[in-house]
C-alpha cells in the first residue's frame, strides 16, 4: 500500500535504508515493504534528537548533556591556563 502510494507522487522507498520504529505499539506482526521485512529499531536520530519506542526524551537528553560535558572538559585546561 506504501508503495503504491508513494510510487503516485514520485517517491521510491529504499527497502535497504528503511526502519521501522513502533511507539507503545501493542502489534508486534513484522512491516512488510514488497514481501521483504524491514528492520525494527529501538531509536534513531532524526535531525539531531534522538527518537526512541517510549516518546520521551530522556535518551537525546543524557547523549546532548555527555556531547556538553566532553567539550567543557575539552575547554576547561584553556580556561584555567595562565
Amino acid at each position: 500500500m506504501m508503495v503504491g502510494v508513494s510510487a503516485s507522487v514520485g517517491l521510491s522507498i529504499h527497502k535497504g535504508k528503511t526502519k521501522v520504529l513502533k511507539f507503545k505499539a501493542e502489534n508486534n506482526n513484522p512491516i512488510t515493504l514488497d514481501g521483504e521485512t524491514l528492520e525494527n529499531v529501538e531509536s534513531f536520530t532524526y535531525l539531531g534528537s534522538i527518537i526512541d519506542e517510549q516518546g520521551g526524551s530522556d535518551a537525546d537528553v543524557k547523549a546532548r548533556i555527555g556531547k556538553a560535558n566532553i567539550a567543557f572538559l575539552q575547554l576547561k585546561n584553556i580556561w584555567n591556563s595562565k
